[in-house]
Parts: structure tokens; C-alpha cells; sequence
């Protein structure tokens, strides 16, 4: 898989953007602030929906337009599939592919797979649960698109609980009684427990199967330095099976033991939205005790484990490394360069190319405000 052409309309800093790509590697090399990232982070949106800088759409929109579009052309297989993206802050998002439109969105995920490293990914490590949560569940939804479909039902079944808990709570808080107000809460434990079943059964699978990835990038990058694992854990308890029947079940129970707790507090306190992704280093969490190389180590170790399990699934995803070689010392430049110099499709961004191991240098586009050329 790789990206043939990909072409934007007032998406962040350009107007009119048209990049032509082949497949190996290709580096954008540009000062900061130049737009290298917003190109990088276009294709990011096409395979994910999503922006790994932001949480609305509204900033991704170049300012005094209306909405962006991005087009991308993108090849698997000797068949080319082009992808339509408009996007509308405040308003639903428009997608078509191969020029016909779809009735959601989410139809084009898988489009284009694709596994990106930013400096943003040392949160992965250093960061809120949350951030963890979402590497697994984009990860889970380039493997299997469906889990798109899961993750919009189970946000959509929190967003109402949440609503239905949190009008209960300013009730009472006004003199009012409760009862009435939840009198549909069963009902949502029930779509809570069904879907969120699903997910935890999806995560718990995907962790099972990542565990040895990670394990092994981690002691490429870092050169053997420390055995780097990866658990899940879940308010429902530390060991669990990936048996959805028995999930759901877990799920109503907890529920239930928690009702007191939720209806005190206004908010959903069971279910995968609250879990989270432990990393450790030998037998320590690397949250709290890794060094500074350790934890950009450990946050590249996870891109490359998602590599590498896409890879083995028979999927060829497309990698970026976004300004990733000036964090890293020589060592760890050349081991990373050397592991993912097969690569079908790289792109690399940088401000200074020195900072690109030899071996990857590649086809170099020049990078200015606006505007991506084609060095010569």
C-alpha cells in the first residue's frame, strides 16, 4: 500500500496543495512552522477521522475558509482508490470514494493504512490514560475496520448514560427525586454492557497480540538495554479473558455494584472508557521511572510494534517518522533507520537533513509555506 498523490484544499496552512508520492522513501524537508506536519497530519485523517494534534476540526480548516477538503489517491494491490474528505467545522463531515459518495464517514477507514510517530507520542508513555486508549483503538480499527463501527455505538451509549446520570444528580441537587430521572438506566446498562463487551474483547486480543512486538522493537531501539512489556488493565480486574459473554456479564455486574457511586457522582464509572494500557520496563512502570531516552524509546516501540503487527496481519501500512530524528541520539537514529528501511512506503519529515540517517535518504521534497516541491 502506498500513496500515490494526495492533494488538499484550505486544510491548515495551504490553499492549494497537489504532492505527487512513489513508494520507498520520500523525505519533506522544511524549517518549522513551514507545514511539513500539516501534510503529514492530512494523511493522518484520511486513515484515522482523526487529527493527532487537535480535537476538534475547526483548527485544521485554514482561516477565512469554510471547510477543507483532502484528496488522496492511494494504491494496494495494483488497484488505486481515491478517498474524498470534506471537512465542515460544526457541522458532519462529507466523505466519498472513488467519487461516489458514502452514507458515513467511517465507510473509507481502511482506505489507507497507515502507522505514524510524532513528538506528541511521547504522552504515550508520559501521559493521561486516555491517550493510551486511543493508540489501541486506532490500532484496532486498522486492523479491523468494523471496530469503527463499535467504538461510534459505545461513545454515542456513554454520551447518554452520562446525560441521563448527570440530569439525575442536578435534579436532586434542587430538591428533586430520582426516580423517574433514571428510569431508562437499565436500559442503557444494557447497551453498555453489549458494546462495551465488544471493545474490551477487541482490546484485550489486540494486547495479546502486540505484547511481542513491542518486546522486540523496544530491545532493537534501545539495543538491549531493558525488556519492555505491555498489560491491560480494567476496572473489571487485572486478568481477563477476551470472552465476550462473559464481558458483558462482568460489565452488568459492576454496574450494578457501582450504581450507588455513579448516581452520587453524575457519571458512567464502569466500562473500557476508563481502563488503560500499563507499560513497563523490566519491573518497573515506565511511567514515572524511564529517563527521557528511555521513554522516546518505549513511545517508538509502540509505533513499531503497530508496524509490525499490520505487517504480519498482510497488511503493508504506510509509516511516518514526523521530526523524529532530531530527538533521537546516533545510535538509536541508525538502529531505528535500519528497521525500517524496507519499508513499502516512508515518509520522513525533518528541518535539517543531516538529521536523517544516510540510508534514508530517499526522494527529498522541499518544504515552504504553502508549498511542497519536488527537489531536482
Amino acid at each position: 500500500m502506498y500513496v500515490r498523490r494526495v492533494e488538499l484544499t484550505d486544510f491548515r496552512s495551504y490553499e492549494r496543495l497537489a504532492v505527487d508520492l512513489d513508494p520507498g522513501v520520500s523525505v519533506l524537508v522544511g524549517q518549522n512552522g513551514m507545514g511539513k506536519t500539516n501534510l503529514i497530519e492530512a494523511l493522518g485523517y484520511v486513515a484515522t477521522l482523526d487529527s493527532h494534534r487537535v480535537a476538534t476540526d475547526a483548527p485544521l480548516v485554514r482561516a477565512g475558509a469554510a471547510s477543507a477538503v483532502i484528496r488522496c489517491a492511494i494504491v494496494h494491490d495494483g488497484r488505486e482508490l481515491l478517498v474524498e474528505l470534506e471537512v465542515v467545522p460544526g457541522k458532519a463531515n462529507r466523505a466519498r470514494l472513488n467519487r461516489s459518495p458514502v452514507r458515513r464517514p467511517r465507510e473509507v477507514l481502511g482506505a489507507l493504512r497507515m502507522v505514524l510517530f510524532a513528538p506528541e507520542d511521547l504522552e504515550l508513555v508520559r501521559g493521561d490514560p486516555a491517550a493510551r486508549r486511543r493508540y489501541l483503538d486506532d490500532l484496532l480499527v486498522a486492523r479491523q475496520p468494523r471496530y469503527a463501527g463499535v467504538r461510534a455505538d459505545y461513545d454515542r451509549v456513554i454520551k447518554q448514560r452520562n446525560a441521563l446520570l448527570r440530569t439525575a444528580y442536578l435534579t436532586r441537587k434542587v430538591g428533586g427525586t430520582r426516580g423517574q430521572d433514571l428510569s431508562t438506566l437499565m436500559v442503557w446498562d444494557q447497551h453498555l454492557a453489549h458494546h462495551g463487551a465488544e471493545l474490551l474483547a477487541g482490546r484485550l486480543e489486540l494486547v495479546a497480540a502486540l505484547g511481542p512486538h513491542l518486546t522486540k522493537a523496544y530491545d532493537a531501539v534501545a539495543a538491549g538495554r531493558a525488556a519492555a512489556s505491555i498489560a491491560y488493565t480494567s476496572g473489571l480486574g487485572d486478568v481477563l479473558a477476551p470472552d465476550r459473554a462473559a464481558l458483558e456479564q462482568a460489565l452488568l455486574d459492576a454496574l450494578q455494584e457501582r450504581r450507588t457511586a455513579e448516581i452520587e457522582r453524575g457519571v458512567t464509572l464502569v466500562g473500557p472508557h476508563r481502563d488503560d494500557l500499563t507499560l513497563s520496563l523490566g519491573d518497573l512502570p515506565a511511567k514515572g521511572y524511564a529517563s527521557h531516552g528511555e521513554s522516546w524509546s518505549f513511545a517508538l516501540a509502540l509505533r513499531l510494534a503497530a508496524y509490525d503487527l499490520l505487517r504480519s496481519d498482510g497488511i503493508e501500512p504506510v509509516l511516518v517518522l514526523d521530526d523524529v530524528f532530531a530527538e533521537l541520539d546516533a545510535g538509536r537514529r541508525d538502529r531505528l533507520a535500519a528497521l525500517v528501511a524496507d519499508a513499502g512506503q516512508l515518509l520522513v519529515t525533518c528541518a535539517v537533513p543531516e538529521d536523517v540517517p544516510p540510508s534514508l535518504r530517499g526522494v527529498r521534497f522541499d518544504v515552504t509555506l504553502g508549498s511542497v516541491t519536488r527537489a531536482q
